[in-house]
């Protein structure tokens, strides 16, 4: 591994930020390049083979994670704006390759590498603050896979807590799922709207005018249904803001 204060980083996009919301992925840039890593996008990159793995695709989940395996083999870190797509890659794929030692043995190294984006701008790289502003008042959403597989839950209230005039009001039962739960709100619906209708009363009783969180997949969910519901609450990944981005990128679900 390289041990230069440069350290040579992989970004991974994720699927909902490359088709939904790339300025995420513009956002991650930025706050991986103001931290002093060198970032390429690997184009070979696909997906991280979650939905294909969470509905009992072996075979093809085996050929993604081959894939990306491969084509991040020469970095020191593999970074993703996604505890979902991290934990996928951190966790996961050792279990996919446990009956193949040498596939298991490269994803273990792998895996060692990877982390969720505000994690590593925190843990790894030592960031403490960033030169952004929000005068906003926000409450942040912890998402499943980040909070409960790679322990994320501090890392962005200590970059949140140095943007200018931003105020943060936790809302109650932050750690409670959303309802997306990737395909688990097409296999559950009725499940995930009850879900996630609880989770936008916990929004509003925070009277904060913005929603944030980690994971694309839970922001779609949630602005979904604030939308429906007629909630004027504005909603941006936390990298946005953090970026300050949020001057030239409209909210999550506005043009």
């Amino acid at each position: 591994m390289n041990t230069t204060q440069s350290p040579r980083v992989a970004l991974f996009i994720t699927c909902l930020v490359d088709l939904f919301r790339p300025s995420v992925g513009f956002a991650a840039l930025k706050l991986l390049t103001q931290a002093g890593c060198q970032v390429d996008v690997p184009t070979t990159q696909t997906c991280c083979g979650q939905p294909a793995y969470n509905n009992g695709d072996v075979a093809d989940t085996e050929a993604i994670a081959k894939n990306l395996i491969t084509a991040c083999q020469s970095y020191d870190y593999v970074v993703a704006p996604s505890g979902s797509c991290a934990g996928m890659l951190r966790h996961h794929y050792l279990e996919l390759f446990q009956n193949d030692p040498e596939w298991q043995e490269k994803a273990r190294q792998f895996a060692s590498k990877c982390y969720e984006l505000i994690s590593f701008l925190v843990d790894v790289r030592g960031v403490t603050n960033v030169n952004a502003k929000f005068a906003h008042s926000v409450t942040y959403h912890d998402s499943c896979s980040g909070l409960r597989e790679l322990n994320v839950k501090q890392q962005p209230r200590t970059l949140l807590n140095s943007v200018k005039g931003l105020t943060l009001t936790e809302m109650p039962d932050c750690e409670v799922c959303c309802g997306f739960g990737g395909t688990f709100c097409i296999k559950y619906p009725d499940i995930s709207t009850r879900m996630v209708s609880d989770k936008v009363v916990d929004i509003q009783n925070t009277q904060a005018e913005t929603l944030l969180a980690g994971d694309l997949g839970c922001l779609l969910n949630m602005t979904g249904r604030l939308s429906r519901l007629n909630v004027p609450v504005q909603a941006y990944h936390v990298a946005e803001v953090l970026a300050d981005m949020t001057e030239n990128v409209p909210a999550i679900g506005k043009k």
